[in-house]
């Protein structure tokens, strides 16, 4: 197996499976252990990947981009992108139509108060690069061989 297929595979498994993400820690009296509480990354239906990518796009960065910025690039583009990169982390975590839709942005704000920046940053990272239209590549294709409108010629 070529390594490209097994990252390919290493992917899409991390994409059903979800990435979870610390969120806060809660210390109660009666308890002797804190709870932990996470939030669940999963992959986002079309919709949300539609979303996703208007927000990504809206950017205009790629990602090869942000990973060669300097530290005090990194942080100039995060002051001016930030509540983006909560709200496309936010549509990981709120997958569904309704749920992207009103619940996402209580979410978005909720990562960049009480999730630690580190565990921010790597989880928009990992996710704008493993989402991608890799996916429908297939799909474009096979629908462009079986249009029924492309006219064919019959030869009696």
């Amino acid at each position: 197996m070529k390594d490209s297929h097994i990252e390919k595979e290493a992917a899409e498994a991390l994409l059903d499976v979800g990435v979870s993400v610390p969120f806060k820690e809660l210390r109660l009296p009666w308890r002797k252990e804190a709870i932990r509480l996470r939030f669940r990354m999963g992959r986002p239906r079309l919709g949300g990947q539609i979303r996703i990518a208007r927000l990504f796009a809206g950017m205009n960065v790629t990602h090869a981009e942000l990973e060669a910025m300097t530290e005090s690039e990194r942080l100039a583009w995060l002051g001016e992108h930030g509540r983006t990169v909560s709200r496309i982390v936010a549509l990981t975590i709120c997958r569904g139509k309704w749920s992207g839709l009103l619940l996402s942005g209580v979410v978005a704000w909720l990562l960049r108060w009480w999730v630690d920046d580190v565990w921010l940053e790597a989880a928009f990272r990992r996710w704008t690069l493993l989402l991608g239209t890799r996916g429908f590549e297939s799909i474009i294709a096979l629908s462009a061989a079986t249009n029924p409108l492309k006219p064919t010629i019959a030869s009696h």
